[in-house]
């Protein structure tokens, strides 16, 4: 995937991950502060389940060294506000605010998929029970649109707008994805995994770079074109996340092996495999109609996974969406080397191993 590195440069591959960081941190630094305030702003209770989560408390409330992700989100905010030549301190409040959305789902998503792990310790709600854990979600959620509510800035009412619908969308992708559970292995079509994963995770990669495009006083058209880079990233994001679901390393991503495939996940992979027409997709077929508990069976689910062509797909597809990507982001940005600090996160995600 290609960026521009300086003014008036040719294109050149992107940097290496460490500048990525390097611009996460950059961010964490600037938007750290203003979540914790307002996470501190809940009520005891919540608040106490809402620190753990992020990783700044232990489940005793005593401080924790832990980190609260990888905050892509909010960067992402920020990267598109720069890009567009606003400030981005004027789009902080904002970025919060989509943060604190981003982790809404996040806690509601543990109990739906009953992770009892992430980030390398217990989920919220393993720790305090399902009520406590769906509460500090939906103040979450609140609070982010609090945030944007009381922000005077003129861009807040559109963002608020932005914001809320693509909540509505997020829930719509998480209903479709509980709802392919129920279905039999070969009942998913690749479309609707497809439709699914962009309203799931792509709309709020596409509403973070958008509500960052509004808080520069873009036009239209560079708003939409914003929301399609994100959405298109996030499709490959969440082609990059499906893969480390089955093939991750459990030391690196804190979860069990095929954490996925155990819980025979319809993910976009597997999808893939299951629509291949191969014998390898008869039988992983098999295989998910089963209980799949043992090592043997998902190490075989795995494999078959691989062998239909699941894997290659999903890589191939990646990579298609960051192109598109791209696209739409030089309909915003024609200059793409003021567009480098997006791409470079944008290349982060989609080549991240954990």
């Amino acid at each position: 995937m290609p960026r521009a590195p300086g003014d008036g440069d040719p294109v050149a591959p992107v940097a290496q991950g460490q500048e990525a960081q390097a611009l996460l941190e950059q961010s964490r630094a600037l938007v750290d502060p203003r979540l914790r305030a307002a996470v501190d702003s809940l009520p005891g209770a919540i608040r106490r389940v809402a620190a753990y989560h992020f990783g700044w408390e232990e489940a005793d409330g005593s401080p924790s060294s832990g980190r609260a992700g990888k905050a892509i989100r909010p960067a992402l905010v920020l990267a598109a506000a720069r890009a567009l030549g606003g400030d981005p301190r004027r789009a902080l409040r904002a970025a919060v605010a989509v943060e604190l959305a981003h982790n809404f789902t996040l806690l509601h998503d543990d109990i739906i998929d009953e992770d009892r792990t992430r980030r390398h310790r217990p989920t919220a709600w393993a720790v305090f029970g399902i009520p406590a854990a769906v509460i500090t979600g939906d103040a979450m959620l609140a609070l982010a649109q609090r945030l944007l509510a009381e922000d005077t800035d003129p861009a807040a009412a559109r963002a608020s707008a932005r914001l809320s619908t693509c909540v509505i969308e997020l829930c719509a992708g998480q209903q479709a994805d509980c709802a392919f559970e129920d279905r039999d292995p070969d009942g998913v079509t690749l479309d609707e995994c497809l439709t699914m994963a962009v309203a799931k995770t792509g709309a709020l990669l596409g509403c973070a770079c958008a509500t960052g495009a509004l808080y520069a006083d873009a036009g239209e058209r560079a708003v939409g074109a914003m929301d399609g880079f994100g959405r298109e990233a996030g499709l490959a994001f969440q082609l990059i996340d499906d893969l480390i679901g089955i093939w991750g390393d459990p030391e690196r991503t804190g979860k069990p092996v095929g954490a996925d495939l155990i819980a025979r996940k319809k993910s976009l992979p597997v999808v893939a495999a299951l629509t291949s027409g191969t014998p390898a997709a008869a039988e992983l077929a098999t295989l998910y109609r089963g209980a799949m508990d043992t090592p043997d069976e998902v190490s075989r689910a795995a494999d078959a996974v691989d062998r239909a062509g699941g894997r290659d797909w999903a890589q191939i597809c990646a990579a298609d969406r960051m192109a598109r990507a791209i696209h739409h982001l030089s309909r915003a940005v024609p200059d793409l080397a003021r567009a480098g600090d997006l791409l470079t996160l944008a290349e982060f995600v989609t080549r991240r191993t954990h």
